[in-house]
Protein backbone atom coordinates (compact mmCIF):
# COMPACT_ATOMS: atom_id res chain seq x y z
CA UNK A 1 0.00 0.00 0.00
CA UNK A 2 1.11 3.41 -0.68
CA UNK A 3 0.13 6.89 0.65
CA UNK A 4 0.58 10.28 -1.44
CA UNK A 5 -0.63 14.00 -0.03
CA UNK A 6 -1.77 16.04 -2.86
CA UNK A 7 -2.10 19.66 -1.58
CA UNK A 8 -4.68 19.04 1.42
CA UNK A 9 -5.77 15.88 0.54
CA UNK A 10 -3.76 12.17 1.36
CA UNK A 11 -4.35 9.42 -1.10
CA UNK A 12 -4.42 5.99 -0.49
CA UNK A 13 -3.33 3.75 -3.33
CA UNK A 14 -2.94 -0.15 -3.67
CA UNK A 15 -5.05 -3.53 -3.53
CA UNK A 16 -7.03 -4.93 -0.32
CA UNK A 17 -6.00 -3.84 3.17
CA UNK A 18 -4.98 -6.54 5.27
CA UNK A 19 -6.92 -7.36 8.38
CA UNK A 20 -4.04 -5.78 10.71
CA UNK A 21 -3.36 -2.97 8.49
CA UNK A 22 -6.91 -2.00 8.43
CA UNK A 23 -6.81 -1.83 12.37
CA UNK A 24 -4.20 0.70 11.79
CA UNK A 25 -4.69 2.10 8.71
CA UNK A 26 -3.44 5.28 9.57
CA UNK A 27 -0.63 4.32 11.79
CA UNK A 28 0.77 1.67 9.32
CA UNK A 29 1.05 4.89 6.61
CA UNK A 30 3.63 6.33 8.52
CA UNK A 31 3.96 10.43 10.23
CA UNK A 32 3.53 11.51 6.79
CA UNK A 33 -0.17 10.03 7.29
CA UNK A 34 -0.69 10.90 10.43
CA UNK A 35 0.49 14.27 10.65
CA UNK A 36 -1.80 14.33 7.07
CA UNK A 37 -4.65 13.56 9.13
CA UNK A 38 -4.24 15.44 12.26
CA UNK A 39 -4.13 18.73 9.95
CA UNK A 40 -7.51 17.84 8.21
CA UNK A 41 -6.10 15.99 5.10
CA UNK A 42 -8.44 14.05 2.99
CA UNK A 43 -8.48 9.89 3.00
CA UNK A 44 -9.28 8.69 -0.22
CA UNK A 45 -9.78 5.06 -1.03
CA UNK A 46 -7.88 3.28 -3.21
CA UNK A 47 -10.74 0.03 -3.58
CA UNK A 48 -13.47 -1.12 -2.52
CA UNK A 49 -12.00 -3.04 0.33
CA UNK A 50 -10.14 0.12 1.59
CA UNK A 51 -13.50 2.05 1.06
CA UNK A 52 -15.13 -0.32 3.72
CA UNK A 53 -12.07 0.37 6.01
CA UNK A 54 -12.39 3.96 6.11
CA UNK A 55 -15.89 4.36 6.51
CA UNK A 56 -15.41 1.90 9.70
CA UNK A 57 -12.69 4.04 10.78
CA UNK A 58 -14.73 7.80 10.21
CA UNK A 59 -17.53 6.11 12.40
CA UNK A 60 -15.37 5.75 15.37
CA UNK A 61 -13.73 9.34 14.62
CA UNK A 62 -16.29 11.51 13.30
CA UNK A 63 -13.44 13.52 12.84
CA UNK A 64 -11.78 11.83 9.67
CA UNK A 65 -12.28 13.08 6.20
CA UNK A 66 -12.53 10.78 4.08
CA UNK A 67 -13.50 10.27 0.28
CA UNK A 68 -14.84 7.38 -1.71
CA UNK A 69 -14.47 7.64 -5.33
CA UNK A 70 -17.33 6.18 -7.37
CA UNK A 71 -15.44 3.06 -9.07
CA UNK A 72 -15.42 2.70 -5.14
CA UNK A 73 -18.77 2.69 -4.00
CA UNK A 74 -19.66 -0.49 -4.72
CA UNK A 75 -20.88 -2.61 -1.53
CA UNK A 76 -18.99 -5.58 -3.28
CA UNK A 77 -16.99 -7.42 -2.26
CA UNK A 78 -18.66 -7.02 1.49
CA UNK A 79 -16.45 -5.75 3.71
CA UNK A 80 -16.70 -9.09 5.42
CA UNK A 81 -15.19 -11.04 2.23
CA UNK A 82 -12.46 -7.96 2.53
CA UNK A 83 -11.52 -9.11 5.61
CA UNK A 84 -11.61 -12.91 5.94
CA UNK A 85 -9.95 -12.99 2.22
CA UNK A 86 -7.01 -10.98 4.36
CA UNK A 87 -6.73 -13.00 7.64
CA UNK A 88 -6.99 -16.01 5.20
CA UNK A 89 -3.99 -14.97 3.21
CA UNK A 90 -1.73 -13.55 6.21
CA UNK A 91 1.37 -15.26 6.46
CA UNK A 92 2.34 -15.06 9.98
CA UNK A 93 -1.37 -16.77 11.22
CA UNK A 94 -0.78 -20.30 12.03
CA UNK A 95 -1.00 -22.78 9.18
CA UNK A 96 -0.01 -23.05 5.43
CA UNK A 97 -0.14 -20.71 2.89
CA UNK A 98 -2.90 -21.72 0.28
CA UNK A 99 -3.32 -21.37 -3.16
CA UNK A 100 -6.73 -19.38 -2.81
CA UNK A 101 -7.33 -17.40 0.48
CA UNK A 102 -10.37 -19.29 0.94
CA UNK A 103 -11.75 -18.68 4.68
CA UNK A 104 -13.61 -21.40 6.42
CA UNK A 105 -14.83 -18.85 8.67
CA UNK A 106 -16.21 -16.97 6.00
CA UNK A 107 -18.09 -20.05 4.38
CA UNK A 108 -18.76 -22.25 7.03
CA UNK A 109 -19.64 -19.81 9.28
CA UNK A 110 -20.85 -16.42 8.59
CA UNK A 111 -23.01 -18.74 5.86
CA UNK A 112 -23.22 -21.67 7.35
CA UNK A 113 -22.53 -23.97 4.44
CA UNK A 114 -22.42 -27.42 5.46
CA UNK A 115 -19.39 -29.32 5.28
CA UNK A 116 -20.51 -32.03 2.92
CA UNK A 117 -21.61 -29.40 0.49
CA UNK A 118 -18.01 -28.94 -0.18
CA UNK A 119 -16.24 -31.81 0.83
CA UNK A 120 -18.60 -33.83 -0.80
CA UNK A 121 -19.07 -37.98 0.31
CA UNK A 122 -17.50 -38.04 3.05
CA UNK A 123 -20.20 -39.71 4.67
CA UNK A 124 -19.92 -42.28 2.14
CA UNK A 125 -15.75 -42.43 1.26
CA UNK A 126 -12.46 -43.72 2.92
CA UNK A 127 -11.63 -40.04 2.04
CA UNK A 128 -13.17 -36.59 2.34
CA UNK A 129 -13.77 -34.75 -0.89
CA UNK A 130 -11.75 -31.99 -1.95
CA UNK A 131 -13.99 -29.51 -3.84
CA UNK A 132 -13.77 -29.03 -7.86
CA UNK A 133 -13.17 -25.81 -9.47
CA UNK A 134 -16.45 -26.18 -10.99
CA UNK A 135 -18.06 -26.55 -7.94
CA UNK A 136 -16.79 -23.39 -6.33
CA UNK A 137 -17.46 -21.63 -9.63
CA UNK A 138 -20.81 -23.03 -9.71
CA UNK A 139 -21.33 -20.21 -6.45
CA UNK A 140 -19.05 -17.77 -7.57
CA UNK A 141 -19.68 -17.51 -11.93
CA UNK A 142 -22.87 -15.40 -10.40
CA UNK A 143 -21.10 -12.70 -8.46
CA UNK A 144 -20.86 -9.72 -9.60
CA UNK A 145 -17.68 -9.08 -11.30
CA UNK A 146 -16.56 -6.45 -8.45
CA UNK A 147 -15.55 -9.26 -6.24
CA UNK A 148 -12.61 -9.46 -8.96
CA UNK A 149 -10.75 -7.41 -6.71
CA UNK A 150 -9.95 -10.47 -4.48
CA UNK A 151 -6.73 -12.12 -5.49
CA UNK A 152 -8.52 -15.29 -4.57
CA UNK A 153 -11.34 -15.00 -7.08
CA UNK A 154 -9.04 -14.02 -9.51
CA UNK A 155 -6.95 -17.24 -8.87
CA UNK A 156 -9.93 -19.43 -8.27
CA UNK A 157 -11.27 -17.85 -12.25
CA UNK A 158 -7.40 -18.53 -13.67
CA UNK A 159 -7.63 -22.35 -12.46
CA UNK A 160 -11.79 -22.80 -14.17
CA UNK A 161 -10.77 -20.81 -17.50
CA UNK A 162 -7.09 -22.52 -17.64
CA UNK A 163 -9.04 -26.09 -16.88
CA UNK A 164 -6.87 -26.46 -13.84
CA UNK A 165 -7.00 -28.30 -10.09
CA UNK A 166 -6.38 -26.62 -7.17
CA UNK A 167 -3.10 -27.37 -5.67
CA UNK A 168 -4.15 -27.02 -2.21
CA UNK A 169 -1.42 -27.86 0.84
CA UNK A 170 -2.85 -30.31 3.28
CA UNK A 171 -3.10 -29.63 6.85
CA UNK A 172 -3.97 -32.86 8.01
CA UNK A 173 -1.65 -35.56 7.07
CA UNK A 174 -1.49 -39.42 8.57
CA UNK A 175 1.41 -41.56 7.59
CA UNK A 176 1.03 -43.88 4.58
CA UNK A 177 0.39 -47.31 6.69
CA UNK A 178 -2.08 -45.86 8.90
CA UNK A 179 -5.77 -46.07 7.24
CA UNK A 180 -7.95 -43.39 8.38
CA UNK A 181 -12.15 -43.65 7.48
CA UNK A 182 -13.86 -40.72 7.17
CA UNK A 183 -17.15 -42.64 6.59
CA UNK A 184 -16.93 -45.10 9.55
CA UNK A 185 -16.63 -41.74 11.75
CA UNK A 186 -19.04 -40.09 10.14
CA UNK A 187 -21.16 -42.67 10.08
CA UNK A 188 -20.68 -43.13 13.89
CA UNK A 189 -21.57 -39.38 14.42
CA UNK A 190 -18.79 -37.60 14.79
CA UNK A 191 -18.83 -34.04 14.19
CA UNK A 192 -15.83 -32.80 11.66
CA UNK A 193 -14.66 -30.38 14.61
CA UNK A 194 -13.78 -32.97 17.15
CA UNK A 195 -10.42 -33.73 14.64
CA UNK A 196 -10.18 -30.84 12.74
CA UNK A 197 -11.09 -28.33 15.55
CA UNK A 198 -13.77 -25.03 14.97
CA UNK A 199 -13.03 -24.79 11.22
CA UNK A 200 -16.11 -22.03 10.84
CA UNK A 201 -14.57 -19.82 13.22
CA UNK A 202 -11.21 -20.28 11.15
CA UNK A 203 -10.17 -18.00 8.21
CA UNK A 204 -7.31 -19.93 7.85
CA UNK A 205 -7.06 -24.09 8.51
CA UNK A 206 -4.54 -25.16 10.75
CA UNK A 207 -3.59 -28.26 12.72
CA UNK A 208 -5.52 -26.95 16.14
CA UNK A 209 -3.50 -28.30 19.03
CA UNK A 210 -5.26 -31.02 21.39
CA UNK A 211 -3.77 -33.54 23.89
CA UNK A 212 -5.06 -36.47 25.50
CA UNK A 213 -4.24 -37.76 29.03
CA UNK A 214 -3.06 -41.82 28.99
CA UNK A 215 -4.81 -43.35 32.31
CA UNK A 216 -0.61 -43.31 33.32
CA UNK A 217 -0.38 -39.05 33.07
CA UNK A 218 1.27 -39.67 29.12
CA UNK A 219 0.03 -37.06 26.87
CA UNK A 220 -0.52 -37.33 23.31
CA UNK A 221 -1.38 -34.92 20.74
CA UNK A 222 -3.64 -34.80 17.91
CA UNK A 223 -3.08 -37.11 15.20
CA UNK A 224 -0.70 -39.41 16.84
CA UNK A 225 -1.63 -43.18 17.39
CA UNK A 226 -2.17 -42.65 21.52
CA UNK A 227 -4.31 -39.69 20.72
CA UNK A 228 -6.78 -42.15 18.20
CA UNK A 229 -6.09 -45.15 20.68
CA UNK A 230 -7.46 -42.53 23.60
CA UNK A 231 -10.07 -41.13 21.91
CA UNK A 232 -11.24 -44.79 20.60
CA UNK A 233 -11.49 -46.04 24.66
CA UNK A 234 -13.20 -43.17 25.35
CA UNK A 235 -15.69 -44.02 22.88
CA UNK A 236 -16.14 -47.75 22.84
CA UNK A 237 -14.26 -48.20 19.61
CA UNK A 238 -12.00 -51.26 18.47
CA UNK A 239 -8.49 -51.38 19.71
CA UNK A 240 -7.32 -54.09 17.18
CA UNK A 241 -4.24 -52.86 15.40
CA UNK A 242 -5.84 -53.90 12.40
CA UNK A 243 -8.30 -51.61 12.51
CA UNK A 244 -6.07 -48.76 10.89
CA UNK A 245 -2.95 -50.79 10.23
CA UNK A 246 -3.56 -53.00 6.96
Amino acid sequence: MKWRVRGRRLVVVGSSVSLLVAAVLILAAGPEAVKAADSGEVLVAGSVCEAHELRARAEQDPHLQIEIPGAYASPWPTREACLSHAAAGDPDAPGPLQPIQFSHKHHAGLYEIDCQYCHTGTDRSPSAGVPSVQLCMGCHQQFVPAYDELEGIRTLKDHWERKAPIEWEQVHRLPEYVQFQHRAHVQAGFECQDCHGPVEEMDKLYLTPDTKWWPWLLPTQKLEMGWCVQCHRENGATQDCLACHY
